[in-house]
């Protein structure tokens, strides 16, 4: 362990977090609304934190060891959200308090796109674009970014990219340098986004909710710049291209990665988890639209195909916007989504949830053990596409989801405890832990009225979710502070 070039780290986070605060005084500056002195202070407390941790140790070049890279993930995403936390803070409109105000902002860098702000409408545009542009950032990962830069700073980024990656397998890189790594996968962000705006743009949006949303779509984060989410728009091409983007957003960046690289648009078609991601999604949209129109929850069966499509992609996409609210449909629909949203997106995406690749290797090996059954001396190889999937990679699986469903009973009791009833907290902590956002019950429209206590818990279950829980949990671990 070396605390010195964790602190190192950590200020150099901190000084590049303190620049994202520049876009929202321009727009402060821009609409005339007030926050150009908030987010002015905001990037002076913020780079000054982050002087103060770099200089004492600015010459200090030690290689980060793998432990080193964990503390750093975990510590920065704390950190993160708690500077994050200042332009909330300091804001004369919306008045919130110290939960309140770190609740949105780790709801922000997590994407889970809980919130508590009410009259999101009547916002300043400055504070609706910080928000949005809060959950852009979280999407890829800041860390992911920064590792572009740290090894010109004399510190490896291999560490911090294994610790926040996400997937069950974390050693391949899409290129010999962890640089060109992050690098390779920002391009595609970026071009994501870019592209996302523009649809958005030419479908009738305004240039200020086309970027805006743009954010939180590629970032599959759910935030919007209206209370009534893309339902504002009242507009089916802005549907359209949300769900395009959803879809484009949850599959593994480093597949679109390749795909890119090799002009092979067929590598969508070959690869499993897209395979089974696809089946299981087509399967929801199938049961919530029939249901919908079969039930009469809407006047038309257009309207019930149109809902019933968006919100299944949203919800499993952990997404979470919203053009229905899908906690009145009939009961079955909302728990069929929520629980579709435990699947979420594939491996190395900016979706939330167990992942399609974990969830594929349980289905396969729970095959697996039927045939054993059947045929006791058989050796039976499990196989992902053509490669076998080495035993340590599916007892991984196994460890991951035994100890993701134990954590959510328990954050379930501890959310239970502070007075919600089941249906809220079950959503609530399924919300979270998924990195989705939208809940039935209490929180269905928002988190506000909660306990601060509350919070508190849901703020842990979106750290665990954004982390893939073992990150944090390993740092709690005693072996891992022992010499």
């Amino acid at each position: 362990m070396h605390p010195s070039v964790i602190l190192k780290v950590i200020g150099v986070l901190l000084m590049l977090f303190s620049f994202t605060m520049v876009p929202p005084f321009v727009i402060a500056i821009i609409y005339d609304d007030a926050g150009d002195s908030v987010f002015l202070w905001s990037f002076a407390v913020t780079l000054i934190s982050g002087m103060m941790c770099w200089f004492p140790v600015q010459h200090i070049t030690r290689e980060l060891h793998t432990r080193d890279g964990f503390l750093v993930v975990v510590l920065f995403w704390s950190v993160l959200a708690l500077f994050g936390s200042i332009p909330f803070l300091i804001f004369k409109y919306p008045v919130m308090n110290f939960t309140d105000a770190f609740f949105e902002s780790m709801s922000g860098l997590t994407t889970t796109g809980a919130t508590i702000l009410t009259g999101i409408d009547e916002l300043p545009k400055s504070i609706l674009f910080y928000r949005q542009q809060l959950q852009w950032l979280g999407g890829m990962g800041i860390i992911v970014l920064a590792v572009a830069v740290l090894p010109m700073l004399g510190i490896g980024g291999m560490q911090l990219y294994r610790a926040e990656t996400p997937g069950p397998v974390k050693d391949s890189k899409l290129t010999p340098r962890i640089t060109e790594t992050a690098k390779a996968l920002w391009y595609i962000y970026l071009f994501l986004t870019v592209t996302c705006a523009l649809g958005y743009w030419l479908v009738g949006m305004s240039l200020f909710d086309a970027v805006s949303h743009s954010f939180t779509t590629v970032a599959i984060g759910g935030f919007s710049t209206h209370d009534a989410s893309i339902a504002y728009f009242d507009n089916l091409g802005v549907e359209i291209i949300t769900m395009i983007f959803m879809l484009i957003s949850v599959l593994n960046f480093g597949l679109h990665f390749y795909a890119w690289r090799n002009k092979s648009p067929k590598l969508y078609l070959g690869d499993p988890e897209v395979q089974t991601f696809f089946f299981v999604l087509i399967s929801i949209c199938f049961i919530t639209c029939l249901y919908l129109i079969t039930n009469g929850t809407y006047n038309s069966w257009q309207e019930g195909l149109r809902y019933g499509l968006f919100e299944s992609i949203s919800i499993t996409t952990t997404t979470g916007y919203s053009v229905a609210n899908f906690s009145n449909w009939p009961s079955l629909l909302p728990v069929l989504l929520i629980m579709g949203s435990f699947m979420g997106g594939c491996a190395g995406s900016t979706g939330g949830g167990i992942k399609v690749i974990r969830v594929l290797l349980l289905y396969k090996q729970g095959a697996r053990e039927i045939k054993k059954l059947i045929h006791p001396s058989a050796i039976i190889l499990l196989k992902i596409g053509n490669k076998p999937v080495p035993e340590r990679v599916i007892e991984a699986v196994w460890g991951f989801l035994g100890v993701y469903l134990l954590l959510f009973i328990l954050l379930l009791l501890g959310i239970n405890a502070t007075g919600l009833d089941f249906e809220t907290s079950f959503s609530a902590v399924a919300a979270c832990l998924n990195n989705l956002g939208p809940g039935i019950g209490s929180v269905k429209d928002h988190y506000g009225d909660i306990s601060n206590g509350a919070k508190w818990i849901l703020c842990m279950a979106m750290l665990l979710g954004r982390l893939e829980i073992f990150t944090l949990l390993v740092i709690i671990n005693p072996m891992f502070w022992r010499r």
